[in-house]
């Protein structure tokens, strides 16, 4: 064999590869983290850009997790305040905003130190910045520093969430005037607030504030309250706020918002005003994409910011994918992580059929919280599918008794020839995670979705699943022969 002579030979150097990652994902939010998880796992260089220190996003600093940490809080000293095993000076105690704030921010920290660890110990690069596009395949990082790099991959995902929606007419500077992100700097405990907006934020907040104490003002910008939901459920929701003296005005819109030293007095467009020691703005989202310089690749945002994908999360430019709240609907954290693992692959299997399960559950936690997953009885009226609902009241049951957690029930329709289940409705103390049971039944196939399962199995006694047994014998003794 001839020798070569390393004077005269050429030298061969490796090629590098085109792109320095196999996939960017902007955002850490439950999407973002979805999607990075599932993409490392199949062995693929994973960039995530935040521009927060902490990963987690919105989910996990603003909005699921602190509102929720904030509402258990709340509901425990509830509790407390109705036992009669404390003294009465003992439930006479005030517990102010800033102390349910102490406990919201040890969950929020817990949960952005788990989540730092997941993209540890997947070996996913993280990086700390603002993310722009510069082409299809580009994207660039600005530093808080100042300082930017470029990084490259084949495949973008955009999770970068949304943000309350903030008119211009509104002054958010003033320190009386707050939105969703913003009212957990509050440092005041105020005697009166008005909540603007009457959707889930809006009557999750109405319910952490009469449970203070303070004297809420709900404005609903339409005729009932969360529309979206079962109406015995929702007019169960507006019943109890009633009870609990929350004053909700329905169909009401702002005009102007006044801003005072010592108040704020909401002026609306049928003439009424609304006086209160500070105004919690709650209607609407917007999705992060302003800064995302989409022009660079041909993409535009609609109105509220939102980006157009199909199936398999894929915008008008096919190397681009978006998911969780900054594609809208259902703005949920439980459906943008789904999101992100189907996105991701699409991304690795060329799989387009996966897709979000039809039913997916809604949980809303408002004191007592409330939880749907299926149809309606409006629209199964409407469809003029023949159904049958079975009730189980919580009064009834010996766990919700021995508990204290009286107040709610539970609904199942059912179709009145095959006995099909097709929607379950809860209100009531852990009703988000009481409809899961019914879920699970919902999903099975080959007739196994029947609500005859929930007579024939045997339950813990006693449990608030005991509920699901008591509503499907009361449905099923409405048949007709």
């Amino acid at each position: 064999m001839a020798k070569t002579n390393p004077a005269t030979a050429t030298s061969v150097e490796t090629p590098k590869p085109a792109f320095q990652y196999d996939a960017i994902i902007i955002g850490t939010g439950p999407g973002g983290e979805g999607a990075a998880m599932n993409l490392s796992k199949r062995n693929k260089r994973v960039a995530v850009v935040e521009r927060l220190q902490a990963v987690g996003g919105g989910c996990v600093h603003w909005g699921t997790i602190p509102s929720k940490a904030l509402r258990h809080s709340v509901s425990r000293f509830i509790e407390f305040k109705a036992s009669p095993f404390y003294r009465i000076s003992e439930r006479n105690q005030r517990m102010t905003f800033s102390d349910i704030l102490n406990h919201a921010s040890d969950v929020i920290g817990k949960q952005a130190s788990l989540r730092s660890s997941f993209y540890e110990r997947n070996r996913i690069t993280l990086f700390q910045g603002d993310a722009s596009f510069v082409d299809r395949y580009t994207v660039k990082i600005t530093h808080p520093d100042g300082t930017f790099e470029l990084v490259t991959a084949p495949i973008v995902v955009i999770a970068t969430g949304s943000r309350p929606y903030r008119p211009k007419e509104i002054d958010f500077n003033h320190p009386r005037v707050y939105d969703s992100d913003t009212i957990l700097s509050l440092k005041t405990d105020p005697q009166r607030i008005m909540i603007y907006g009457a959707g889930v934020i809006g009557c999750e907040y109405a319910s952490i504030f009469k449970g203070l104490g303070a004297k809420v003002d709900l404005i609903n910008t339409r005729e009932r309250l969360l529309a979206f939901m079962d109406d015995e459920i929702s007019d169960a929701l507006s019943y109890h706020f009633w009870n609990n003296g929350i004053v909700i005005r329905h169909n009401e819109e702002f005009d102007h918002v006044e801003t005072r030293e010592d108040c704020v007095i909401l002026h609306l467009r049928s003439g009424k005003k609304v006086k209160a020691d500070c105004l919690l703005f709650a209607n609407g989202r917007t999705g992060n994409t302003d800064s995302l310089n989409l022009a660079a690749v041909g993409l535009k945002a609609d109105g509220r910011g939102q980006l157009k994908v199909n199936q398999a999360y894929q915008t008008e430019i096919d190397n681009i994918y978006a998911v969780g709240d900054v594609i809208g609907y259902p703005s949920l954290a439980s459906a943008a992580f789904d999101q992100g693992r189907i996105a991701a692959d699409a991304i690795i299997r060329g799989n387009k059929d996966e897709k979000l399960i039809i039913d997916i559950p809604t949980g809303i936690y408002t004191i007592p919280e409330m939880s749907s997953v299926g149809k309606t009885e409006q629209e199964l009226t409407a469809a003029k599918i023949p159904y049958e609902v079975g009730r189980a009241q919580f009064k009834h049951l010996a766990r919700a008794q021995i508990t204290g957690t009286e107040v709610g029930s539970l609904k199942i329709l059912f179709h009145a020839d095959t006995k099909e289940i097709l929607g379950v409705h809860c209100f009531g103390e852990r009703a988000s995670e009481i409809i899961h049971i019914g879920q699970a039944i919902m999903e099975q196939k080959n007739g196994g979705n029947n609500v005859e399962y929930f007579v024939n199995t045997t339950f813990n006694y006693p449990t608030m699943a005991e509920a699901y047994r008591v509503a499907a014998l009361n449905g099923l003794n409405r048949l007709c022969d």
